[in-house]
């Protein structure tokens, strides 16, 4: 009896989780529908799927779990509340921190390094931590905006372009400045100017400095390995040392959140080949902004990196293609990988919710702004 009583709380826990993974059973469902329609290519969703990119965000999904388990990032976050005074003033610090972060290391790594040190931020003090997840979410988007390597979509159309580094960036830094504008003019309105009143009861979590020295020293390894194409040994090892000698950080990653970019690129790879999606771009060509309100709004349906991979083939002007997918990173979750990331590692109740009310407001903004200057 005991035992059947533990297999229907382990029954009823797997239940409730799946009824907060909405994504991924929405991706589940569609996956067959879309096989429906494209039967020849169920041979070949593996080829959709970008292997590497998983490899890398496994790596670094075990080395910021590492640096939350060992504790130092809530020294650094009390650290940090100790310099800064209000909720207000600490959004931006942390906004601009993440954009600044994107440009150099990418969006998707940025969040890896910011969101566990907002989270840690919880045991100092009591704060909005979700509103500042959401925040860090656009941060990256709009800070990676500036940079070809700031992001997977930027690489693509760079590489496309054949145009260099300085040509790029002056090309993406109007659209960039403008995205941040908004994001440090919203500041005010989502962040109260109140003090920050650090908790005294209760003694910081222990410090781990051998964890916390090993996941800090593995990211740059990691990064070279990315650059270098071997993103698959690199995670491999990584996973491999943590399970040998720290295996409660492997357990407590979010490995569904793999899966979940599993079915999304197979999923998003699929509806890109729809011939009711390829009549869509011709559709949202016209519009105006041209290729730059096809690529926001195409980013909505089946994210931005997808829509610059489909787009790429319908328009030379790289640039308004590029602003296009910058600017559809804000808007729905599903327009920009980082979303994900950061609303996956936050862990939070009704952060999705939190996030469209500030993400899809910030869409429109960011198109009407970027439409007034490629007018000019």
């Amino acid at each position: 009896m005991p035992a059947r009583q533990g297999e229907t709380t382990e029954l009823r826990l797997l239940l409730s989780r799946l009824r907060q993974e909405l994504l991924l059973l929405g991706l589940l469902a569609a996956l067959p529908l879309l096989l429906l329609a494209l039967p020849e290519q169920a041979g070949n969703l593996h080829h959709l799927v970008h292997w590497d990119t998983l490899a890398a965000l496994a790596g670094l999904m075990v080395l910021s779990r590492g640096l939350e388990e060992s504790g130092a990032l809530t020294r650094v976050g009390r650290r940090l509340l100790a310099r800064v005074d209000t909720e207000r003033y600490l959004a931006l610090v942390l906004i601009v921190l993440s954009a600044a972060l994107a440009a150099v290391v990418t969006n998707d790594v940025a969040l890896f390094i910011v969101v566990p040190l907002t989270l840690g931020l919880r045991l100092v003090a009591s704060l909005p931590i979700g509103r500042l997840i959401v925040f860090e979410a656009l941060a990256v988007n709009a800070g990676s905006t500036i940079s070809p390597i700031g992001n997977p979509q930027n690489l693509f159309i760079w590489q496309q372009a054949g145009v260099d580094f300085t040509t790029f960036f002056l090309a993406m830094t109007p659209l960039a400045l403008t995205m941040m504008a908004l994001l440090v003019a919203a500041i005010p309105l989502a962040f109260p100017a109140k003090a920050i009143h650090i908790e005294p009861a209760g003694s910081p979590p222990a410090l781990k400095p051998r964890l916390a020295g090993v996941s800090l020293a593995l990211y740059l390894p990691l990064l070279l390995a990315i650059d270098a194409g071997l993103a698959l040994p690199a995670a491999v090892v990584i996973i491999t040392l943590y399970l040998l000698f720290q295996p409660r950080v492997v357990r407590y990653v979010d490995w569904l959140l793999l899966l979940v970019f599993v079915l999304m690129f197979m999923v998003l790879g699929l509806a890109a080949m729809l011939d009711p999606v390829v009549s869509l771009v011709g559709f949202l060509a016209i519009w105006p902004g041209g290729m730059m309100t096809a690529g926001a709004l195409l980013s909505q349906g089946i994210s931005n990196v997808p829509a610059a991979i489909l787009l790429e083939g319908f328009t030379d002007d790289w640039r308004t293609l590029a602003w296009g997918v910058s600017v559809g990173g804000f808007g729905l979750a599903i327009g920009s990988m980082a979303n994900i990331i950061a609303l996956r590692l936050a862990r939070e109740k009704g952060l999705w919710r939190d996030f469209h009310c500030w993400s899809l407001p910030m869409l429109l903004a960011s198109w009407l702004l970027a439409l007034l200057l490629l007018s000019i």
